[in-house]
Formats: C-alpha cells, sequence, structure tokens
C-alpha cells in the first residue's frame, strides 16, 4: 500500500513554511482568500516560495473567489496546486484546471450521503473531505467507509487521531490546520509529531 500523503496547512509566515519544510510533507498549504484568521496576502508569496523545501509543492486555498482572480494569482508562478474551498461548482473547477493548467483540489463538506456522491462525480484532480471550511472539527466517518475516489481526509485530525484515521480509512492523504497550532499559531513540535506518527502506518 502506497503511503499516506502529508498535507500542513494554513502556514501565516515565512518561519511557518520553513519549518514546515523541514519536516518534509508532500503539500504544504496557504490561504489567499481574505477574512480567515489565517489568511495570507499573496503579496507575499514570494518569501514563502522561498522557504519552501525543494520538491514540495505550494497549494493556494481559495474560498469562493472569482475565477479570474484564482488564475490571475496563480499566473504569478508561486503556488503548484489551487483548493477550492467554498461552493464552487463543477464548472469552476473545469474553468480553473483549463485556465491556470495547475491540478485542482476540491474541497466537499461531508454532512450526508449526497455530499459524499458530489465529491466522487467531481471533475478536480483531487477531492478532500472536511467537516466544514478550517472549522477544526471531526465528521461522521462512516459516511465516507466506501468513497469510490481517492481522497485527502481533513477535519479536526492532529497528533493523537491521525494513526486511526489512516488505519481505518486508509485515504490517499491527510491535511490538518488547526490541529498543528498553540494559541492560534502553529507550533514546530506538533507538525513534527503529526508528520511523524502520520508516516507511521
Amino acid at each position: 500500500m502506497t503511503e499516506t500523503k502529508i498535507k500542513l496547512c494554513g502556514m501565516m509566515c515565512p518561519e511557518d513554511v520553513k519549518n514546515a519544510s523541514g519536516l518534509n510533507p508532500d503539500y504544504i498549504g496557504v490561504i489567499l482568500s481574505k477574512g480567515f484568521k489565517r489568511s495570507v496576502d499573496p503579496d507575499e508569496l514570494p518569501k514563502f516560495r522561498e522557504m519552501l523545501g525543494e520538491g514540495i509543492p505550494l497549494v493556494g486555498v481559495f474560498v469562493d473567489e472569482p475565477v479570474n482572480y484564482i488564475t490571475y494569482i496563480s499566473h504569478m508562478g508561486f503556488i503548484d496546486v489551487i483548493q477550492l474551498h467554498g461552493k464552487e461548482s463543477d464548472e469552476d473547477v473545469l474553468r480553473v484546471k483549463n485556465l491556470t493548467k495547475k491540478p485542482v483540489i476540491k474541497a466537499f463538506k461531508i454532512t450526508s450521503k449526497e455530499d459524499v456522491k458530489k465529491a466522487e462525480s467531481s471533475h478536480a484532480d483531487m477531492v478532500l473531505l472536511d467537516a466544514g471550511t478550517g472549522v477544526g472539527e471531526l465528521f461522521d466517518w462512516e459516511l465516507i467507509k466506501n468513497v469510490k475516489r481517492d481522497y485527502i481526509l481533513a477535519g479536526g485530525l492532529d497528533s493523537n487521531n491521525v494513526i486511526n484515521a489512516i488505519s481505518s480509512l486508509h485515504p490517499y492523504g491527510v491535511d490538518v490546520s488547526s490541529g498543528i497550532e498553540t494559541d492560534g499559531k502553529k507550533d514546530m513540535a506538533k507538525m513534527a509529531e503529526f508528520v511523524r506518527k502520520g508516516r507511521q502506518v
């Protein structure tokens, strides 16, 4: 079985990216939509990129942004993957893929089997299954026991439950943000522990 990918998300400053990169995760994410506690100004992207470890893709997270804005940020050349984390339609997903020529992750809030079906039929390159928009809560994993495509698991993960998540669900990847923070800031020890345990399974 292939090793589960690890995505450390919601980096808030270049030092966060530097610390995360040192742990060699598979993806590092930054939020490029305004109004969230972990939002980053796109003008900061060159500094973030500078701190990024070689070969680690930088994921730009957007929430209900106009496609032309996402395309503009993408063409700045600092992000490798685009994550759509709002109510974007499948048509939006296709437009972003076509205009940016970059892989697209589409996040889905999972509250019912209908949500799972929408995720399964998405044209995104990868789907991320979550409890909401960065709420840091677990959702009912029973709903996704038989998902018919690879997915990244998010929502309430931390070093205490990541081993159970991977061994019981076998997701393509796991995504963590609030679970690697202390008092609203990225915690190097928590990041290291999450990666260590995520690589154990």
